[in-house]
C-alpha cells in the first residue's frame, strides 16, 4: 500500500488510500489550524536560525585569521549565545502547540474509537478480541499521536537541512556535490537497518502480547488455579512467556542500538574525506578557511533529519497503521442494521416473531421459519436443553443481533424501524450471570435511572421481602460491591439486579434465569422482586427455577429451534410430552412436595 501501509488482522480491517489515510488524518486536524499555523512559522524561524548558527561561527573562523578585535569577538560571542537561546526559547514554544494539538486530535479519535465500540452488537464481540478492541482504543490511539509529534520534529529539522543546503550549494559548488554524494550510501546503510528493525520489533511485540495473555488468562483464572493448587504452574506457563519475550526483546536492544554508531561513524569517515578535500582546497586558496569548517560542522545538521527519519521511520509506519487500525474500528459496519429511526412512543409489548430466520454463522442456523406471538403484558417462560434457541429469541428482541430473513414485529411495527437508543430505553435485561460494576449498592441501581434518590430505592427494596435483604448489607444500599460485585453473594447480586430494572420501569423485562444455587429464604426474595417486574411489563424469561416457571401465563417448550409444546404449566405436565420429561428431570427436585418427599425419606432410614 505504499508508505501508508498498515496491518490487517482482523476482517472488518479496511486498506486505506494513501490519499484517503492522509485525508482522513488532515480532518482531525482541522480543528487546530490556528495551533499548526503557529507552528509552521516557528518551525520556518527555527529552521533559519539554526541554519544561521555554523554560519556564524564559520565567519568567527574566517575573522581569527586576521586580527580579530575584542568587540568582533563578543558580538560574534553574543550572537552564538542568542541564537542558542532563542533556538530553546523557540522549539519550547513549538513543541508545546504540537503537544496540545496532537493532546486534543487523540482525545477526539480515541472518544470516537470508544463510541464506535460501544455501539457495536454483541455479535461483533463474539467475533473479535475485546483485547484488541481495547489495544486500538488505547495504544494505537497514543502511536498515532507521538508518529505526529515526531513527523513535525523530523520536518523542522529537514527545513533547516534544506536552508543550510542551500548556504552550502552557495559557499562552494564541489564539496556541495560531494556531500550530496553521501546521502544515496546514507539512505542504503539505514534502509538496511530499517528493514532488520522492523523484524526484530515485530517479533518483539508478539513475545510481548504473548506475556500479556498469559498475565490476563492468569489472574482472571486466579481462583480456580487456587483451587487446583496450580500456583507453581501457571507461573512456569508466565515464565516461559517471559524468558522467550526477554530473549527476542534483547536481541531487538542489540539490533536497535547499532543504529546510530553505525550511522554516526559513516558521519565520521565523511567528514574526513571533507577535511582532506576542503583542507587542499584551503591550502591552496580556492576555500575560505572558514567555509571549509563551515562544511565540516554542517555535516551533522544536514544528515540528522535523514539519520532521524531512518531510525525512527519504523515507529513512523507503526503510527501510520495505528491511525489505519483506529479508523477501521471506527469506520467497521454494524451487522445491526435499523432501516429507519422513528421515536419509539411507551410500547405495549406485543411481540411477533413472523416466518424468522436466524443463525450465527452460515453453517449454523438456529432459528428457521420461528413463528411466535406474545401479547401485551403475558409472562412467557422459555424452557429447553442447552442449544434450542431460548437466549436467542431474547438477543433478537433485544435487537444485540440481527436476522436474517422474516419479520419481527414490536406493537405490530417493523423493529428495525425504531431508534435504537430510545428502543432499548424500554427495555430491561437481567442476564444469567449479572454484572455489577465497582462501587456501591445505590451506584448500581442508579445505573439506567440516575435521576431516582435515595430514598425511592429504599421505598422499592423494602416491599422486597419488607427489606429484609438489606440487612444483610453491612451499608445497605451504600455497600461497596467491589469488582464485578465479589464482595456479594450471588443472590444480592440477584436481588441488586433486578432492583435495577424495577427503577427503570421496563415496557419489556428479559430474565435469563441464573442456574446458581441459592437459599429458599433468597429466592423467595428474589421471586418477590420478579413479580414486581412482572406485573408492569411484557416478560420473557429463561426459565431454570421451577418457581418462575410456575409463575408464567405460558410455557413454550424449544426444542433444536422450533417450538414443540406450549402451555401452562399444570396442562403440559398432564401431556406427559418433553416439558413433563424437562420437569421430572430438572425442576421436579425444587418442589415442595418432592423436599417434603424426600424428608419422609430420610426420617424414615
Amino acid at each position: 500500500m505504499g508508505f501508508f501501509a498498515g496491518l490487517n488482522d482482523e476482517k472488518y480491517d479496511r486498506q486505506y488510500k494513501d490519499s484517503d489515510l492522509f485525508r482522513r488524518i488532515v480532518s482531525y486536524f482541522k480543528p487546530q489550524t490556528k495551533r499548526l499555523v503557529w507552528v509552521t512559522v516557528l518551525v520556518m524561524i527555527i529552521a533559519g536560525i539554526g541554519a544561521a548558527l555554523p554560519v556564524v561561527v564559520s565567519n568567527m573562523v574566517n575573522l581569527l585569521e586576521g586580527e580579530p578585535t575584542l568587540t568582533a569577538i563578543s558580538l560574534v560571542g553574543l550572537a552564538v549565545l542568542l541564537i542558542g537561546i532563542g533556538l530553546w526559547g523557540l522549539n519550547w514554544a513549538r513543541r508545546s502547540l504540537v503537544i496540545r494539538a496532537v493532546g486534543d486530535v487523540v482525545l477526539d479519535l480515541r472518544t470516537r474509537a470508544f463510541r464506535a465500540a460501544a455501539e457495536h452488537d454483541l455479535s461483533f464481540y463474539d467475533q473479535f478480541s475485546s483485547g484488541r478492541i481495547v489495544s486500538r482504543i488505547t495504544s494505537d490511539t497514543n502511536d498515532f499521536g507521538q508518529l505526529i509529534i515526531i513527523v513535525t520534529d523530523v520536518g523542522a529539522q529537514f527545513v533547516q537541512a534544506f536552508i543550510l543546503g542551500v548556504v552550502l550549494f552557495r559557499t562552494d559548488l564541489n564539496l556541495s556535490l560531494i556531500l550530496l554524494a553521501f546521502l544515496p550510501v546514507i539512505f542504503a546503510i539505514a534502509s538496511g537497518f530499517r528493514i532488520l528493525a522492523r523484524r526484530v520489533t515485530r517479533r518483539g511485540m508478539k513475545a510481548m502480547s504473548d506475556v500479556n495473555a498469559a498475565i490476563k488468562e492468569t489472574i482472571s483464572g486466579i481462583s480456580i488455579a487456587k483451587n487446583f493448587r496450580q500456583e507453581a504452574s501457571i507461573f512456569q506457563s508466565f515464565d516461559e512467556s517471559n524468558q522467550q519475550s526477554y530473549q527476542v526483546n534483547v536481541q531487538r536492544g542489540f539490533v536497535l542500538s547499532l543504529v546510530f554508531p553505525t550511522l554516526n561513524a559513516l558521519g565520521g569517515i565523511f567528514a574526513a574525506i571533507l577535511v582532506y578535500i576542503g583542507g587542499l582546497n584551503a591550502a591552496q586558496g580556492i576555500l575560505t578557511v572558514g567555509a571549509w569548517y563551515l562544511f565540516i560542522i554542517s555535516l551533522d545538521q544536514f544528515f540528522f533529519p535523514v539519520l532521524n527519519l531512518s531510525a525512527f521511520w519504523a515507529q513512523i509506519q507503526a503510527g501510520l497503521s495505528a491511525a489505519e487500525r483506529a479508523f477501521a474500528l471506527i469506520d467497521a459496519d454494524p451487522n445491526v442494521i435499523q432501516t429507519d429511526s422513528k421515536d419509539v412512543p411507551r410500547l405495549a409489548g406485543k411481540i411477533h416473531f413472523d416466518d424468522l430466520h436466524f443463525r450465527y454463522t452460515d453453517n449454523e442456523p438456529i432459528l428457521t421459519r420461528f413463528n411466535l406471538l406474545i401479547h401485551p403484558g403475558e409472562t412467557l417462560a422459555l424452557v429447553g436443553h442447552t442449544g434450542a434457541g431460548k437466549s436467542s429469541i431474547a438477543k433478537l428482541i433485544t435487537r444485540f443481533y440481527e436476522f436474517q430473513q422474516g419479520r419481527l414485529l414490536m406493537d405490530d411495527q417493523d423493529i428495525r424501524t425504531f431508534d435504537l437508543a430510545q428502543y432499548r430505553k424500554q427495555l430491561g435485561i437481567v442476564s444469567q450471570a449479572p454484572f455489577l460494576f465497582s462501587g456501591t449498592v445505590a451506584d448500581n441501581i442508579r445505573y439506567a435511572a440516575p435521576g431516582v434518590s435515595d430514598g425511592e430505592m429504599l421505598q422499592m427494596a423494602r416491599e422486597i421481602g419488607d427489606g429484609e435483604w438489606l440487612e444483610t448489607l453491612p451499608k445497605g444500599i451504600q455497600t461497596e460491591v467491589g469488582e464485578r460485585g465479589a464482595r456479594l453473594s450471588m443472590g444480592q447480586r440477584q436481588l441488586v439486579a433486578l432492583m435495577r430494572v424495577l427503577m427503570q420501569k421496563p415496557a419489556i423485562f428479559i430474565l435469563d434465569e441464573a442456574t446458581a444455587s441459592i437459599d429458599p429464604f433468597t429466592e423467595w426474595q428474589i421471586q418477590q422482586a420478579l413479580n414486581l417486574i412482572l406485573k408492569n411489563s411484557t416478560s420473557i424469561l429463561i426459565a431454570h427455577r421451577l418457581s418462575t416457571v410456575k409463575a408464567a401465563d405460558r410455557i413454550v417448550v424449544m426444542d433444536k429451534g422450533s417450538i414443540i409444546e406450549e402451555g401452562n404449566h399444570d396442562g403440559l405436565l398432564t401431556q406427559n410430552g418433553h416439558y413433563a420429561t424437562l420437569y421430572n428431570t430438572y425442576f421436579r427436585h425444587q418442589s415442595l412436595a418432592y423436599i417434603e418427599q424426600a424428608r419422609e425419606l430420610v426420617g424414615d432410614d
